[in-house]
């Protein structure tokens, strides 16, 4: 199948080599020269704009993938491509977009006859070799045209256990995507994952950190240990109920940097922290871990634990996010065009 990508960042570049693999074939596209040329020795057929990327699609109805930061560059994109592309071409949003932005980007579609599909993608820059995590939204008859491509970016079933009681279920969902409904609710599903990670990080961080502590001074003397950091993340990781690839990823950071110097502690959010914490406020839904997991980043730019080092080096591990070099507002504005995320 033939498709087109635009914008080859940590996940866009990898994604592309990884649908080629698999046979398809991948039309790229990205502001620097450089970047496009590296994707065409790998095989891609490179764009010099948009326009000659749409011109170069010669399968018809095409599909256009975007990975780039949500806001006003994807909407900037999907305007563009809005006016380039014909009826039952696609376009996909594969980066963290604002679920309602989604909603109102598919009706404004629909009118033109081109569709929408909005694609929550978990992977990070692994997933070239892990596969992608995805949660799928849009028109029924688009995801199923789609569906060679979700598979071979997908994980697959791998060495993962199967779920009892699954044989009647959608086979997707075992193999790494899933359809989750109309326009916007996969990026809804992946914005409450990207929540839950918040708060599933945070707890790492704060086992660490009174790990780390437990040698204080101000403890009587015979209850103070030193503890070995990367020994303890290393035994949790075998046969523990709190086993996981966020531990792995804290693991490597502490066998390769055991007091994770080489972090500052400082803690960015990419945004679909806030927005869901928002989602649960406006469904009366009591959030209380994901909320405080959210303020503590909040509070990591102003003062930095060993706990918050650990979260850094988690983010770091699974997304390649440096510290304090993404960018975002410091009032997101969900409910338009402006909301920043990192892709």
């Amino acid at each position: 199948m033939q498709i087109g990508m635009i914008g080859l960042g940590k996940m866009g570049g990898n994604m592309s080599r990884r649908m080629m693999k698999a046979g398809h074939h991948c039309v790229v596209y990205a502001r620097t020269a450089k970047t496009r040329e590296a994707l065409a020795k790998d095989g891609a057929i490179a764009a010099s704009s948009i326009a000659d990327l749409v011109k170069k699609l010669g399968e018809k109805p095409r599909a256009i993938w975007l990975m780039l930061p949500a806001g006003k560059v994807t909407e900037e994109m999907v305007e563009q491509l809005g006016s380039l592309l014909e009826r039952d071409d696609i376009i996909i949003d594969g980066g963290n977009s604002f679920y309602k932005d989604d909603i109102r980007n598919a009706k404004r579609l629909a009118a033109k006859g081109i569709h929408y599909v909005d694609c929550g993608t978990s992977g990070g820059v692994w997933g070239i070799e892990r596969g992608y995590c995805m949660m799928i939204g849009g028109p029924k008859q688009a995801v199923d045209r789609l569906d060679p491509i979700f598979a071979a970016l997908a994980p697959g079933l791998g060495n993962i256990p199967r779920t009892p009681d699954r044989a009647k279920g959608d086979s997707r969902a075992e193999r790494g995507y899933i359809h989750a409904g109309p326009a916007g609710a996969g990026h809804f599903v992946k914005m409450v994952h990207n929540g839950i990670e918040y708060g599933m990080m945070q707890a790492y961080a704060e086992g660490f950190d009174i790990l780390r502590n437990k040698d204080s001074k101000d403890l009587p003397e015979d209850e103070r240990f030193t503890l070995n950091m990367p020994d303890v993340a290393e035994v949790w990781r075998r046969g523990s109920v709190i086993s996981s690839w966020l531990l792995d990823l804290g693991a490597a950071a502490l066998a390769k940097d055991p007091k994770l110097k080489g972090f500052s502690g400082f803690v960015q959010d990419s945004g679909e922290g806030r927005w869901t914490v928002e989602a649960a406020i406006e469904e009366a839904v009591p959030a209380n871990v994901l909320a405080t997991a959210l303020f503590a980043r909040f509070r990591s730019r102003r003062e930095h634990t060993f706990g918050e080092k650990m979260l850094s080096a988690m983010r770091f591990g699974f997304g390649g996010h440096v510290e304090g070099q993404e960018p975002i507002d410091p009032e997101p504005k969900p409910k338009g065009s402006q909301a920043r995320v990192a892709a």
